[in-house]
């Protein structure tokens, strides 16, 4: 620790020996030597009469500048012009995109429920048909119930006694099942 301080305090004092030694030496200004040579530069006489002559062709000069000028103003209105149909271009178009994801989600929506819809008009159209095939069927055992029971009538007439020939009951039946059929197919009077 103690030769860490010498260290220090050696350094310390050197430091300013050591600047102090290497300011004495300095330039003098003869030493500095200037070359006025460089400093003359051949004149262009073309160069100087330019900005002391008139030219014969600053008129036409200015003119085209004018013109120029006319021009450019003309351009430059042209060009803000159709700066302002691009932004109402991008404007539209921009709208047009957001109308086009509103109509797409709408479509997606219309032909999820439009296949839905479809789905149960099917199974709609399967239970129908099964309802048909059941009142016809239905109808087919109640003709075959009411032949069944006319027979059976007709049996019970020729054992108590009764005459019954066979085309009075041909007709009885044909009259009675005509007559069961006509009232199946009316509808249900209050």
């Amino acid at each position: 620790m103690q030769t860490g301080n010498k260290i220090i305090s050696l350094v310390l004092l050197l430091v300013p020996m050591f600047l102090l030694s290497s300011c004495s030496f300095t330039q003098k200004p003869e030493d500095i030597a200037v070359d006025s040579a460089a400093f003359e530069r051949p004149r262009n006489d073309s160069i100087a009469r330019r900005f002391q002559e008139p030219d014969p062709q600053g008129a036409v000069v200015a003119q085209s500048a004018m013109k120029l000028s006319e021009e450019y103003s003309k351009l430059t209105q042209e060009a803000a012009l159709l700066r302002q149909q691009n932004e109402d271009l991008i404007a539209k178009n921009r709208q047009l995109n957001e109308q086009v994801v509103f109509l797409d989600a709408r479509l997606q929506q219309a032909q999820k429920e439009l296949s839905e819809a479809n789905g149960l008009l099917i199974e709609m159209r399967v239970e129908l048909n099964n309802w048909k095939a059941d009142i016809l069927g239905f109808r087919e055992e109640m003709r075959n119930a009411e032949t069944a029971q006319l027979e059976t009538l007709l049996r019970i007439l020729k054992v108590l006694g009764g005459q019954v020939t066979t085309e009075s009951a041909k007709a009885e039946v044909t009259s009675t099942v005509g007559s069961a059929v006509a009232s199946a197919n009316k509808p249900d009077q209050p």
